[in-house]
């Protein structure tokens, strides 16, 4: 079943949507031993030039196979995609040869891995890994691809970057292994950045100074940014819509504001409410209570129903449609709009 349908604009040079990047109607299985796991149903979404899409959701969601999609990195087998399109400049990724597609994956579209310590060669120097992407990809000379290393690190505020280009990834903080990463996913000046989980293991500070950049350079290279993480926290000050995950799904999007002033669905909620907040000092943290469904046995209906403290008799038996509550806003709730006008009981 479809999540928010995005209706093509005017078409592109080659028929396809207006937008920068377009995932439609996107199905991804897993084909193990003890069965298929469908971990991506029906996901659509897009991304403009400049903005931020952040996509949200519990581990297990769908949010990084999604990404390894688009990125066309994923192992296949076990994985394999039935249907669905990924539409970059309106040519559609899947159906490219796999030589078009290496020439799109790092050059037009990048992506910056989680753990940026496991994602780093530590038997080569920093400034070595990240221009070997100018040596092979842009024909760069050893003397042009460090001259260019400088400038990148300098670009995402590593201080004294000349310096550095020699040292090893050990010899580097938490912090400023991620800005090495997104030095080298910068490397051939994409268009579309996939940040997963950018802030990972990094202390509160950091993890602000991480998005800032972020946010920064977007807005700098006007590029379209998907930001992937668990975390509604740290999202607030920098994406422009919010599309949030649950298995393989998308249950809710919506403009920033709109998602933290009034969730339209109960994971979206659940998730606000499990926030630390500063007036509540003292009280227990909110939990969503159980556990994200096991995808090869998912439950019938509602797959958050069995978590969800509206649930009713009809979502145990019917799986909600992506419903359009107006101003791009949709939700995949069968009390949608109860939610938002406050009755839903």
């Amino acid at each position: 079943m479809t999540d928010i349908h995005v209706t093509s604009g005017k078409a592109g040079p080659t028929g396809g949507s207006r937008h920068l990047l377009e995932v439609k109607d996107l199905y991804v299985e897993f084909h193990t031993r003890d069965g298929v796991a469908r971990v991506i149903n029906g996901v659509s979404y897009h991304l403009d030039p400049g903005e931020t899409l952040a996509v949200l959701g519990e581990s297990g969601s769908g949010k990084s196979v999604t990404a390894q999609a688009i990125m066309g990195i994923l192992d296949m087998p076990p994985a394999k995609i039935p249907s669905g399109q990924i539409l970059y400049k309106g040519e559609n990724l899947l159906a490219m040869s796999e030589e078009k597609r290496r020439q799109v994956r790092g050059k037009e579209i990048s992506m910056i891995f989680q753990d940026a310590l496991s994602a780093l060669n530590p038997v080569f120097p920093v400034g070595w890994q990240i221009s070997e992407t100018l040596r092979t990809r842009a024909g760069m000379s050893r003397k042009e691809g460090l001259k260019r290393v400088v400038e990148l690190m300098d670009l995402v505020k590593i201080p004294a970057a000349k310096a550095r280009v020699r040292d090893y990834p050990h010899q580097f903080s938490g912090g400023m292994r991620q800005r090495v990463m997104i030095a080298m996913s910068l490397a051939m000046e994409p268009k579309v950045l996939i940040a997963d989980e950018p802030t990972t293991a990094l202390d509160v500070t950091v993890q602000a100074q991480i998005m800032d950049l972020l946010g920064d350079l977007r807005r700098d290279m006007n590029m379209g940014l998907i930001l992937i993480t668990h975390d509604l926290g740290v999202v607030a000050d920098v994406a422009d819509r919010i599309a949030v995950m649950y298995a393989g799904r998308i249950v809710e999007h919506a403009d920033v504001r709109n998602v933290y002033k009034h969730p339209a669905h109960p994971y979206t909620e659940g998730l606000l409410d499990s926030i630390p907040r500063l007036d509540s000092k003292g009280t227990e943290l909110a939990t969503i209570k159980g556990l994200p469904p096991n995808l090869m046995r998912p439950p019938t209906g509602c797959a958050f129903h069995p978590r969800c403290k509206y649930a009713k008799a009809v979502c145990t038996t019917e799986t909600p449609r992506s419903l359009d509550l107006g101003h791009g806003r949709t939700s995949a709730c069968h009390f949608a709009k109860e939610m938002l006008d406050g009755t839903l009981r």
